[in-house]
């Protein structure tokens, strides 16, 4: 009787990469739209009373380039952020663009 041995070929794993790619969560723009009912104050002071760190002198800024460019966007940030400023500005009668990604 004659015994065969079987020879296995060795296994090679693939290798590993040891590169990490992080991936940043995506930034959210908050655009104010231009409409014909609420006036050039109440913008502003939207802007101030919701946006962080807008001045009055930015707010003014903003409020003229939606006016005269149709809509400006007035915070870009985390999605979470956004949504709570766009919410709050909406709540306050300014018409908003949706949320989108930055």
């Amino acid at each position: 009787m004659t015994i065969y041995a079987m020879t296995a070929s060795p296994t090679v794993a693939p290798e590993r990469s040891s590169q990490v790619t992080t991936q940043k969560y995506p930034n959210y723009k908050v655009i104010v739209l231009n409409d014909d009912f609420n006036t050039f104050e109440h913008v502003a002071a939207c802007l101030m009373k919701y946006i962080p760190d807008v001045t009055s002198d930015r707010a003014w800024e903003l409020t003229n380039q939606v006016h005269y460019e149709g809509q400006a966007i007035v915070w870009i940030g985390p999605q979470e952020q956004a949504e709570l400023y766009h919410q709050q500005l909406r709540r306050a009668g300014l018409t908003m663009a949706p949320l989108e990604a930055a």
